[in-house]
């Protein structure tokens, strides 16, 4: 009988990480190039501090009938690229890069923000927190930019500065480039606060090491060994099948457990049971629109739900704490997260989940009337959950129109300043606490008093990659704009009969004969919400060309009055005269002035207008928009 052609073992870590560092653990040349984003990085850093498992990693011995060209993982020194690979990783490239990069290389990070621009990182541990059961570990790892320094108001806050070994020391930060080899950076701690009196602060560390240091320098991957005699054919059978993501277990999944002990079915409140509709589907059809499959909540996730629940439940909890006297760090945080979820009573999801689903329904009625009709345009998923909470919690409250206005002020300052694209948790507890505060008189909430617009992120908003890309457009909508042809105004009737989507307004083809570069014509600055048959009018023609077939008309079109016309374009914060002229130079600076006053109306405040630039590159997207259109 033939034998195993693989072996599995548990390896540690931190070998793992020295074999990539010294050659004999590198890549197959086929595989893709590093490319984590570091919020992922994070999550990473976070599971294996709390001794979680990351998933097995695969190798191929080398020397086989297999052999591919190697390649070191990135970052590790060039000298090691003359070194002959002792295995090449098939599978695990994303994780141990990252924590190569983080770790042993003791070199900041290139990465990627979660508004897509690269960016240079080093990565902490937050001590304090990490020791602190009900603060979710991700929050307790830090990514920090190059000078060491987090700043809020485009740099004029200093927020943290950790840019000297004495200032982490003060501050209980950790360098994750020690995170294997702690005894120089314990020195250093241990003398900066020497003395009988900061027994306690070295004490904390202490139990930090025990606690979360430990983990990394134990922590081990399970591995699985390819033999070197594994046949070309198994080697791509198995690279393409562990490179195919299953669905991880979510809290829901984890809930529903808990409960079931109880008697309760939650997945039953959620799907239904084949006679009634559950939650899910009351969710697809809540506001939906004649003729759609599914309502602009149809993505609120299970977690989503008790999510909001979660909000209402730890509130109330840090209520009675302070009705008790307790303060500080006594009090317990309002949270939505995991950790949170997992410790959700019965009692709880009961006592709320009326007033969530009724805050679902009312959070849909809300974005119908910002003109956000459809999922494919709502700017973030993840901003519907603190935007029901709030309007669970507010009642009937937000049917006044100074309440309306706040809260679409708030909704817009979230979306422009692009705050909700990832580790949205803590913001969404602080919305849920201050959103309803601020409608009663209190301070403005920290999602619209700390947000600024910068005027140029105008010409990098490209497809719908970019939330602020899809908020331009239903605040054009939202203000009136009215079809070139029809000059019908694009209320939920016309959106959907007439086939509306955001179209070029200096055709792309025209663009590129002028020599026109793509990252400037693409940019939302040159687009508008148009409909099929508009866009079919004016095809890739100048727009001096297109204009005069809208005023001429034709056996199906009437003619339009040029006046009329220029109405329809004001409507869309165009200048009639520069368009006409196909002055393309002259619209673009034009329509960014006007597009910043539409957005500076909605966020309730003006732009920045300051000489500090923005932190990291924009990357260029290489999906295309085509790939974007309306499913």
């Amino acid at each position: 009988m033939a034998g195993a052609t693989f072996q599995t073992n548990p390896v540690d870590l931190s070998t793992l990480l020295n074999e990539c560092h010294t050659g004999k653990l590198q890549l197959p040349d086929f595989q893709r190039s590093w490319v984590w984003d570091e919020d992922r990085i994070k999550s990473l850093i976070a599971s294996i501090s709390r001794s979680f498992p990351i998933g097995a990693l695969m190798t191929l011995y080398t020397g086989g009938p297999v052999e591919f060209k190697p390649r070191i993982i990135e970052g590790v020194p060039e000298a090691t690229k003359s070194v002959l690979p002792q295995s090449l990783l098939l599978d695990g490239q994303q994780r141990i890069t990252s924590m190569y990069q983080v770790t042993l290389r003791k070199q900041i990070v290139e990465t990627v923000t979660p508004k897509n621009k690269k960016v240079k990182r080093w990565f902490y541990i937050d001590i304090e927190k990490a020791l602190d059961p009900t603060v979710d570990r991700e929050e307790a790892i830090l990514s920090i930019p190059e000078d060491k320094k987090l700043t809020s108001q485009f740099g004029r806050e200093i927020e943290l500065d950790i840019s000297s070994p004495e200032k982490e020391y003060a501050n209980f930060i950790f360098p994750m480039t020690d995170v294997f080899y702690w005894d120089e950076w314990q020195d250093g701690f241990d003398s900066y606060w020497a003395g009988d009196d900061n027994k306690p602060k070295r004490d904390l560390f202490r139990q930090f090491k025990r606690e979360v240091l430990e983990n990394f320098k134990a922590y081990r991957v399970p591995v699985i060994a390819l033999d070197r005699e594994t046949s070309k054919e198994a080697v791509c059978v198995v690279f393409e099948k562990v490179n195919t993501k299953g669905k991880a277990l979510d809290a829901f999944e984890l809930v529903t457990a808990i409960y079931a002990a109880d008697g309760h079915e939650l997945r039953k409140d959620w799907y239904g049971d084949g006679k009634n509709p559950g939650r899910q589907q009351r969710f697809i059809e809540a506001y939906r629109l004649a003729g759609r499959k599914e309502g602009i909540i149809s993505n609120v996730s299970n977690t989503d739900f008790l999510q909001v629940i979660s909000l209402f439940y730890t509130r109330e909890r840090r209520r009675q704490a302070e009705q008790a006297g307790k303060q500080g760090k006594e009090l317990p945080a309002v949270s939505g997260n995991r950790h949170a979820l997992l410790n959700l009573p019965l009692a709880a999801y009961k006592q709320y989940e009326k007033q969530a689903e009724a805050g679902f329904e009312k959070a849909a009625k809300f974005l119908h009337m910002l003109h956000i009709y459809q999922i494919f345009d709502l700017p973030y998923q993840s901003q519907v959950v603190p935007l029901a909470a709030i309007l669970a919690d507010i009642g009937d409250a937000w049917e006044h129109e100074a309440n309306r206005q706040k809260l679409t002020q708030w909704y817009w300052n979230g979306v422009f300043g692009e705050l909700y694209g990832s580790a949205v948790d803590t913001r969404n507890a602080r919305d849920f606490m201050q959103v309803p505060a601020w409608l009663k008189g209190d301070i403005e909430p920290s999602t619209v008093s700390e947000t600024l617009f910068r005027p140029d992120r105008l010409k990098t908003m490209k497809t719908r990659l970019s939330a602020a890309y899809k908020g331009v457009n239903a605040l054009l909508m939202k203000q009136g704009a009215q079809d070139f042809r029809s000059g019908q105004a694009f209320d939920h009737t016309v959106f959907f009969g007439e086939y509306v989507d955001i179209h070029h307004i200096f055709p792309k083809d025209w663009c590129a004969k002028q020599g026109i570069s793509s990252k400037i014509y693409d940019s939302i600055i040159n687009k508008t919400p148009l409909s099929y048959k508009t866009n079919r009018i004016i095809g890739g023609s100048a727009p001096s060309s297109y204009l005069h077939k809208l005023e001429t008309g034709d056996s199906k079109t009437p003619a339009i009055q040029p006046a009329t016309l220029d109405s329809y374009l004001k409507s869309h914060c165009i200048n009639p005269e520069l368009l006409r002229a196909d002055n393309f130079t002259a619209f673009m600076e034009d329509r960014q002035k006007q597009l910043l006053v539409l957005i500076e109306q909605a966020m309730g405040k003006k732009a920045y207008q300051g000489d500090l630039q923005e932190e990291g590159v924009d990357l260029d997207d290489e999906t295309q928009e085509a790939e974007y259109t309306r499913p």
